[in-house]
């Protein structure tokens, strides 16, 4: 049974890889980039999703008047939340976490 530890689990990798030659080791590296690259899009997608189609308010109180005006025109249970991408303020229809 092998190791647990990652820096074990990779080295055994690399040992692998290197006994594959070039044609097979090939197919680790580009399975490799294709990970990354997915990875990427996930996380831009996400990012646009979280952040980016959203008006952002420079301070809470920014998004609590616009909660309040919101109000006004008929539309309830508005929350604000700090965006972790931005560092600025959304607003929400889901409940605050706690």
């Amino acid at each position: 049974m092998g190791s647990r530890k990652k820096s074990a689990r990779m080295a055994q990798r690399h040992s692998f890889e290197q006994g594959l030659g070039d044609e097979l080791g090939g197919v680790f590296a580009r399975e490799d980039a294709r990970r990354a690259q997915q990875e990427e899009q996930r996380s831009q997608a996400l990012r646009y999703k979280a952040c980016e189609r959203k008006k952002r308010y420079v301070s809470e109180a920014d998004a609590k008047d616009a909660i309040r005006s919101c109000e006004r025109h008929g539309s309830r249970d508005l929350h604000c939340y700090r965006c972790p991408y931005c560092g600025g303020w959304h607003l929400t229809h889901k409940a605050a976490k706690k």
